[in-house]
C-alpha cells in the first residue's frame, strides 16, 4: 500500500491520460489540395486522407464527385459554399467532437485561395479542435514558378472586379505596388482585363499568361502587358481555360509630385480622370500608373 503522496501522484498521472485520450477522440480538420488539372498531382497523403474521412466537404459535389471517381474514392460528399459555410459550422463541429476525421477541399487546387471554407477553419479553430494542412498544388504558385519574375515578394490579388470601372479603380489602388502581383481571371474577361492593366499598370510592364496549368493544353504567354493585351484581343485560344495572369512590380520612379499635382488639378478640371492622368503623365514626364494614383487621389479628394 503506497503513502497518500504516491496515491495523489497516481490520481494525477490517470487524469493526465485521461485528458490525453480525451483528446486523441477528437477529429481534425483536414484542409486538403486537389489537382488542378493533372489527377498524377493528388498526393498520397492526401489521397489517405479522403478515403478515411467521415465526409468531405466541397464547394460543387458534382465536380468533386468526379475526382473521386477517377480516384477510386467513396467518401460521403457535403457541399459547402458562400451561402451555407455559416450553417455547415455547427454540423462540423459536432462531428469533430465525435472523433470524426473531416476532409475539406475546393474545384481545384488549395482550398480558401478564392473559395469559400475560412469560416469553418476559424470556427473549429476557435473550438479548440484540430485543423490541419494537407498541402499540394496551387495554381498562383504555380503560375508564379514559372513565371521568371521576381519571387521574393508577391501579392496574390485574386479576381478583379468584372465591370471594367471597378477594376481601373482597384488597379490603381496597386499601380505602385514595388512586387510581382498575382491574378486570377476568367476566360471570357482575360483580354479586356490585360487592356486595363496595360492602360493602368503600364505597357511596359513584363508579364506572363498562364492558361490550363499542369493540363494537356498547358501554355505560357510570356511578354510586355501592351503585348500580351494586343495578343489576347487576336488569339481566341489565349481566351480559354484558366487562367492565371503574373505581372511584374512597379519600378522606383522618381517624381516632381508638386508639379504633378499642379498641372492635374488644371486638367482635372477641365478633362475626365482618366485623359486627365494621360496627359500630366506626358507633360511631366511621369510615370503613366503614378499619375493616374494621382488623379484618383485628387479627385476622391475633391
Amino acid at each position: 500500500m503506497g503513502s497518500k503522496h504516491q496515491r495523489t501522484r497516481a490520481a494525477g498521472a490517470q487524469s493526465a491520460a485521461e485528458m490525453t485520450a480525451s483528446v486523441q477522440k477528437s477529429g481534425a480538420l483536414y484542409v486538403v489540395a486537389t489537382p488542378i488539372g493533372n489527377l498524377a498531382d493528388l498526393s498520397a497523403r492526401a489521397r489517405e486522407i479522403l478515403c478515411g474521412a467521415a465526409v468531405i466537404l466541397a464547394e460543387d459535389t458534382r465536380h468533386t464527385a468526379q475526382l473521386l471517381a477517377a480516384c477510386g474514392i467513396s467518401t460521403p460528399l457535403a457541399s459547402v459554399h458562400e451561402h451555407n459555410e455559416a450553417q455547415r459550422v455547427p454540423e462540423v463541429v459536432e462531428r469533430l467532437r465525435r472523433g470524426e476525421q473531416v476532409a475539406l477541399v475546393s474545384d481545384a487546387g488549395t482550398p480558401l485561395v478564392s473559395d469559400p471554407g475560412y469560416r469553418i477553419v476559424q470556427a473549429v479553430a476557435d473550438a479548440g479542435l484540430d485543423v490541419r494542412a494537407v498541402p499540394g498544388p496551387c495554381a498562383a504558385i504555380a503560375a508564379l514558378s514559372i513565371a521568371g519574375l521576381p519571387s521574393d515578394r508577391f501579392a496574390f490579388e485574386g479576381f478583379l472586379p468584372s465591370k471594367s470601372a471597378a477594376r481601373r479603380n482597384r488597379l490603381g489602388e496597386l499601380a505602385q505596388v514595388p512586387h510581382t502581383l498575382i491574378f486570377y481571371e476568367a476566360p471570357h474577361r482575360v483580354a479586356e482585363t490585360l487592356a486595363d492593366l496595360a492602360q493602368v499598370l503600364g505597357a511596359e510592364r513584363r508579364t506572363v499568361v498562364a492558361r490550363e496549368l499542369t493540363k494537356v493544353f498547358e501554355t505560357a504567354y510570356r511578354g510586355t502587358l501592351g503585348e500580351l493585351a494586343a495578343r489576347a484581343a487576336q488569339e481566341p485560344d489565349m481566351q480559354r481555360g484558366e487562367i492565371v495572369i503574373v505581372v511584374t512590380g512597379a519600378a522606383a520612379a522618381v517624381t516632381d509630385t508638386a508639379e504633378l499635382q499642379r498641372v492635374l488639378r488644371l486638367l482635372l478640371a477641365q478633362l475626365p480622370l482618366r485623359q486627365a492622368a494621360e496627359l500630366a503623365a506626358q507633360l511631366t514626364q511621369t510615370a503613366p500608373n503614378a499619375a493616374y494614383k494621382l488623379a484618383l487621389q485628387l479627385k476622391r479628394g475633391d
